[in-house]
């Protein structure tokens, strides 16, 4: 009955408070975008739902090759040997051991010995002779060989090895959800790095296509001056039109070479590794109508970093029983079989042999403070480690609401963009043609032409900022670990059935 006592709370999981499904705070403006999302399970392989080939082999090398996914799994490694370690103490300990040594005891120790006990039987035969032979004693080189076994075991009357144990288990976990969390940080990074990318190529495309617009109406300025259709200034504002332009080209040129460095490191290799695997430009990964998120009560299920700061209560928890259980007796017992003798010859006989077993029990009476002041840093742990899984699950609500809010409000501004560039391109078209009709000066098609490109330029970032925005959204969702690091099979109970 003993052995079943453990002192200390014992650990209960905490209730979180979750909403049975999210709300958008403009119910019918959400409505008119094109893009909701439903309560269908999240795909655990939320970037398949771009559709773009290049986005979905680089993730599914991620978890392999990215450096701060492999110093988690070593991390990882790391507790579960601290969890051997912790769970070992709840075994005997068995060592066999094997000695030999040779000694030269004292001389004068046995003549002492020796003369106070003639002294101590003086006017007995044995007493005289002991007295007399007491100066000539000596000791002889001695061989002493001896091997056995020896057992210790602590008896685990107070539970502090098992909440030693069930500390390190949850240490362990909290390591894994910290390797899961890194993972889905770096998922969403690649993401965004890759849609960033894709994106500066899409403006380099637009500004290459404006510059060559330019250089066409420079030309035209030109032919227009020389016929003296146009003044010099015409001609002078066409090339200052095209030579800005020009001057976007290297920005966006830079901007694409970083946002593949960024992502050739994420992938752990060195700068230009990946180059001519992401330098085909291709569009913007559009986003689908329908993406699943699942419900939000299943949030702490899916967030690893929910997860960890469960499994670190779950740990403070059980250190606070360890450290009331330090203030009880521990009781070990202590056991050993083997054989001695003086003579190597002698070592096997079942006469040399000698045991030992019995309990050994430890009170601390005086330790100038240090389990109270342990103990109290245990419950005050607890306190905090109570306190931080509190403050996660809010951040969590809190950037998935954030999320869901930007994911749908972008896609609003992403409509009007949408609107403004046709009609841009539009107005340019008019005033490139009423130009050569010879209606209107060259600062209208200058000022369209201006208005257009800063449109599309709007246009193809809000674009990418709508996709990054899902990202973001399965990024707080914490999908994504699933696949590269799946939980463990659910173990299976047989049953019998009797008639």
């Amino acid at each position: 009955m003993l052995a079943g006592c453990a002192v200390g709370p014992d650990y209960h999981k905490p209730e979180s408070w979750a909403p049975t499904q999210w709300q958008p705070a403009n119910r019918q403006a959400a409505s008119r975008v094109l893009s909701v999302p439903s309560q269908q399970a999240p795909d655990p392989q939320w970037w398949s739902l771009f559709h773009d080939a290049e986005l979905t082999a680089l993730e599914n090398r991620l978890a392999s090759q990215n450096l701060d996914v492999l110093q988690a799994a070593e991390r990882l490694a790391v507790s579960r040997g601290q969890l051997l370690l912790a769970g070992a103490e709840r075994f005997p300990d068995l060592a066999a051991s094997g000695s030999y040594s040779q000694a030269q005891y004292s001389s004068k120790e046995m003549q002492y010995i020796l003369k106070n006990v003639g002294e101590s039987a003086a006017g007995t035969g044995l007493g005289d002779m002991l007295t007399s032979q007491a100066s000539s004693a000596s000791i002889p080189l001695l061989n002493q060989w001896q091997d056995g076994l020896q057992a210790s075991w602590e008896v685990d009357l107070w539970g502090r090895v098992r909440r030693q144990y069930e500390a390190a288990k949850a240490y362990m976990a909290a390591t894994q959800e910290e390797q899961r969390g890194i993972l889905v940080a770096r998922q969403a990074e690649l993401a965004s790095d890759y849609i960033a990318l894709r994106n500066a190529q899409e403006q380099l495309r637009i500004t290459t296509a404006n510059r060559d617009a330019a250089a066409a109406l420079l030309q035209l300025s030109g032919s227009r001056y020389k016929t003296g259709l146009v003044s010099e200034l015409d001609v002078e504002s066409a090339r200052s039109e095209l030579e800005r332009t020009n001057a976007l080209i290297p920005q966006h040129e830079q901007r694409i070479t970083m946002q593949m460095n960024a992502i050739t490191l994420l992938m752990g290799a060195p700068p230009g590794a990946l180059n001519t695997e992401l330098q085909g430009a291709t569009a913007i990964p559009l986003v689908p109508p329908a993406p699943p998120i699942g419900l939000p009560s299943e949030l702490a299920r899916r967030r690893p970093d929910i997860r960890e700061a469960e499994a670190e209560l779950h740990a403070a928890t059980a250190e606070v029983g360890q450290a009331m259980a330090d203030f009880y007796p521990k009781v070990t017992v202590d056991a050993g079989f083997g054989f001695q003798s003086l003579s190597f010859r002698d070592l096997g006989f079942w006469s040399s042999r000698a045991w030992n077993v019995g309990p050994s029990i430890t009170l601390p009476i005086f330790q100038g403070g240090r389990l109270v002041g342990q103990l109290q840093m245990k419950k005050a742990s607890q306190k905090a480690a109570a306190l931080k899984y509190r403050k996660t699950v809010l951040s969590a609500w809190s950037e998935m609401d954030n999320a869901l809010t930007a994911y749908q409000t972008e896609q609003r501004r992403n409509q009007s963009l949408g609107a403004q560039v046709a009609a841009n391109s539009r107005a340019l078209e008019l005033a490139q043609s009423q130009y050569r009709h010879g209606l209107q000066n060259y600062l209208q098609v200058l000022d369209a032409q201006r208005r257009l490109l800063q449109s599309q330029t709007e246009l193809a970032s809000s674009t990418a900022t709508v996709s990054d925005n899902l990202v973001k959204l399965y990024n707080a969702l914490g999908g994504g670990w699933e696949v590269a690091i799946p939980l463990p099979a659910p173990k299976t109970v047989a049953t019998t059935q009797t008639h």
